[in-house]
């Protein structure tokens, strides 16, 4: 699902657990897009119960979904275009429930949007040279998906400490300079792709 990229260390670590609760899921019936479904109201109920502690647990069961329906749709013979655009949708609503998330840990909007259009874009450059046909995975960035829940889970922590309420702006700041860095990587992987393909 992902360029036949070589898999090892952590990558693998997950893919194994995955795996295994794919295939309990399979033993139960439930189909990758409910899976796929689940993951965006988790991350609905993290934008509603931001900031508060018990959010992160909505954001990990979220990354779970994210994770998990893919294994079990490889597992079930059940990939498909049309389960893989569903996947890429409800990420790209997902992240944009995490931007609220933010905005209620007291992050300007202007940074939020700023934030958001960055990893958008960056998404939507390697969506389209998947539509190209170019089928490898390219640079993994500084800035991927779980990078981006990863800066969540910790903004979310620092508010819990009054005293780290003025690092979350930063935080945030930091995650979109790494996020405009990510996205100059995927450009040129881009155009060094479709060059070799014209």
């Amino acid at each position: 699902l992902h360029g036949e990229a070589h898999v090892k260390g952590i990558v693998k670590g997950w893919l194994t657990i995955s795996y295994y609760f794919a295939g309990i899921l399979k033993k139960m019936k439930v189909s990758p897009n409910f899976i796929t479904l689940l993951g965006v109201f988790l991350a609905a109920l993290v934008a509603i119960s931001s900031p508060h502690w018990w959010s992160i647990i909505f954001l990990a069961f979220s990354l779970f979904c994210d994770g998990v329906d893919g294994s079990l749709a490889m597992i079930t013979d059940k990939s498909s275009a049309l389960g893989a655009t569903y996947d890429a949708v409800a990420d790209r609503i997902s992240e944009a429930l995490w931007a609220v998330a933010f905005y209620r840990l007291g992050v300007p909007a202007t940074w939020i949007i700023f934030f958001w259009t960055l990893s958008s874009v960056q998404e939507y450059a390697r969506a389209r040279l998947t539509s190209e046909g170019i089928k490898e995975v390219g640079p993994i960035t500084p800035a991927e998906r779980p990078m981006r829940a990863s800066f969540l889970c910790v903004a979310i922590i620092a508010w819990q400490i009054p005293f780290f309420h003025g690092w979350i702006l930063g935080l945030l700041i930091l995650l979109t300079f790494l996020q405009g860095l990510s996205l100059i990587m995927v450009i040129k992987y881009a155009y060094r792709s479709l060059m070799r393909s014209a």
